[in-house]
């Protein structure tokens, strides 16, 4: 299984740099759309909607996406970057702390757009900002990601929400929140002038610091889902990674914040 998931990721990543960096801005945008439509279909399995359903779904999600580019403005990204922001400040919390089992369908294709759309949105805005702030981002989530599988395996004692995710552990946030401060500290040294540290290191740290806390809410929806629906993984497109949304399960609620974070910045220092 470790090995399937280290090749995966090293066929993966030289194709997504290149991509990252060299695509023009609307082939980006376009292949982000296609993977966020594999996303949509593992989301109608996880919802339970038929065969049909699930293709629906997809088209349904294609012609959302279609529809924003064709209509793109600043309007359109804060009225979704602000549901977004909502789903993951408020009623994502609320869900998991009560362990909501319920999937109707009209809730659940809702819940899967707010889920989706917002982080195709900020992979593309971000993009837009510069390919080096998404990729810092995005590395973001992995180190996080990474350091809280380590610690958690090395000190990971007390649980942090063993219904939802068992392998989980508070051991596990603390090292995911270290490793975030010290990759924060390097790129900051790095780059001063990067956009989460424009207006000084304290603002950047606090920026990222609350990106990592909604990265591991992203991760945690995302297990409960799975959970619910009595899958392991969302799909089997990644040998040793499982489905796309297994992939990106983090980057849904902290791609779209950080977007939003930037948007709120951006605007405030405009008055």
């Amino acid at each position: 299984m470790l090995k399937a998931r280290v090749l995966t990721a090293l066929l993966l990543l030289p194709a997504v740099l290149a991509a990252l960096f060299f695509l023009p801005d609307l082939y980006w945008a376009w292949l982000m759309l296609a993977v966020t439509l594999v996303g949509a279909r593992e989301w109608a399995a996880i919802a339970g909607y038929s065969s049909l359903q699930r293709g629906l779904y997809v088209l349904l999600t294609l012609a959302i996406g279609a529809i924003l580019m064709s209509q793109a403005s600043r309007s359109a990204e804060w009225s979704i970057f602000s549901a977004a922001a909502l789903f993951w400040i408020v009623l994502a919390p609320l869900w998991l702390r009560s362990k909501w089992q319920a999937r109707p369908q009209a809730i659940m294709a809702l819940v899967g757009w707010l889920v989706l759309i917002p982080t195709w949105l900020a992979l593309v805005s971000l993009r837009g900002i510069g390919p080096g702030v998404l990729l810092g981002l995005m590395t973001l989530v992995w180190i996080a990601d990474s350091a809280a599988y380590f610690a958690g395996r090395r000190f990971g004692k007390h649980r942090l929400a063993p219904a939802i995710s068992p392998g989980k552990t508070w051991e596990g946030v603390a090292g995911a929140f270290i490793g975030v401060t010290l990759y924060a500290l390097a790129w900051a040294g790095w780059d001063n002038s990067a956009e989460p540290f424009r207006h000084g290191l304290p603002g950047g740290m606090l920026l990222l610091w609350l990106l990592t806390a909604f990265s591991i809410l992203g991760d945690l929806f995302e297990s409960w889902m799975k959970r619910v629906a009595g899958l392991k993984d969302s799909g089997r497109l990644l040998p040793g990674h499982g489905g796309v949304l297994d992939r990106i399960d983090a980057l849904t609620a902290a791609l779209p914040m950080a977007a939003f974070g930037l948007l709120l910045i951006k605007d405030y220092n405009a008055i």
